[in-house]
């Protein structure tokens, strides 16, 4: 949600490590030029068992054609909490969390992407790398956010984004979600800017599953007071496709709530963010309202990531300041009263 603006702020108060290499990890964006070696999924992963997903109807299926939910994490800003996505944290959430899914947070703007797209477009191939090797769906997320208008960016999403999808074409757990949150914006000129960048990607990878944000910071324009079926009467022209929502507990309601109801029963939507506090990412937890979400997700198995995996001083942040410095990561410990909540909703049976 609008919170993210803040960041900046953050950024410059605290002094946070901008490179690719992280302390004690072998997860590292490697020196321009070089090549990475091709992971493997483990046998038994939830990326091996469901393998190559596809959209049926309004749901997300498996390779089998089995509707499942994917239940996982979005990293913060990969240009300031790159320490906190590591080989103990990884191993943690795909281990002890049990996660299906990580989401791969990389800011365009905000000292991220535009900054240096050589480091950053180094960094998401890493962490695709280690994804995979853990046996996690890699949710690649272009966090688009100021300008709310993705055009702004669409030059700089099909260099991307032909580079990603060239380079991981051949695997099963690539997931490209090609705008954070449009805001400010229309939906039609959301629509413009997917229907120019996923050709790019098609090119490449004809198969794998595409995600786009919708307006009013992933609210289907609810955020914008806009009519949320918008989107459903004026659907992006492309194949195995799915539309973001975002919500935030505290303050996005039962309005929100029912809003996803009727959304998700008319297009294929995948929670991309949300979170059980406030839409700042800080403020006290709802869990009630937040169980509410988390209750209909199951029941109309919509997947999604949860904001954020790191150690940022709000209450969204899922570690208690201070933990990614070290290499304890698994168990309720290094936890926040959010992060304890989450990791027991992930860690629920799945059900391939």
């Amino acid at each position: 949600m609008s919170w993210q603006k803040s960041v900046v702020a953050l950024a410059a108060a605290v002094v946070l490590p901008l490179t690719g290499a992280m302390a004690g990890s072998s997860v590292a964006a490697a020196p321009e030029g070089d090549t990475f070696a091709a992971a493997a999924l483990p046998p038994g992963s939830p990326a091996a068992v469901n393998g190559q997903l596809k959209v049926c109807g309004v749901k997300l299926c498996n390779k089998n054609g089995k509707q499942i939910q994917l239940r996982g994490m979005s990293t913060h800003g990969i240009q300031w909490y790159s320490q906190c996505v590591k080989t103990a944290s990884l191993d943690a959430l795909a281990n002890d969390w049990k996660a299906d899914v990580l989401r791969i947070s990389m800011y365009i703007q905000e000292g991220g992407y535009e900054s240096n797209p050589r480091k950053f477009t180094d960094m998401v191939h890493g962490y695709i790398e280690e994804a995979t090797k853990r046996g996690m769906y890699a949710l690649v997320d272009w966090h688009q956010l100021s300008p709310g208008d993705p055009n702004h960016n669409t030059a700089r999403a099909k260099t991307f984004f032909k580079e990603i999808a060239q380079r991981h074409k051949d695997k099963t757990n690539i997931i490209y979600d090609i705008a954070n949150e449009p805001n400010g914006v229309t939906w039609a000129r959301v629509k413009t800017y997917a229907e120019a960048v996923i050709p790019t990607i098609r090119a490449e990878d004809p198969d794998s599953l595409v995600l786009v944000g919708t307006h009013g910071w992933s609210t289907f324009g609810l955020s914008d007071g806009r009519n949320i079926n918008e989107v459903s009467q004026n659907k992006v022209n492309a194949s195995n496709l799915m539309y973001t929502f975002h919500f935030y507990a505290k303050d996005h309601r039962d309005s929100y709530l029912n809003a996803l109801k009727t959304v998700s029963s008319q297009v294929p939507v995948f929670v991309t963010e949300f979170g059980s506090q406030e839409a700042s990412g800080d403020g006290t937890n709802d869990f009630t309202m937040a169980n509410k979400f988390i209750s209909f997700m199951k029941d109309a198995k919509i997947s999604w990531t949860n904001w954020n995996f790191s150690d940022d001083h709000r209450t969204g942040a899922v570690f208690k300041s201070g933990t990614c410095s070290g290499s304890s990561f698994t168990g309720e410990g290094p936890l926040k009263d959010a992060g304890k909540w989450v990791r027991n909703h992930i860690r629920t049976a799945d059900d391939f």
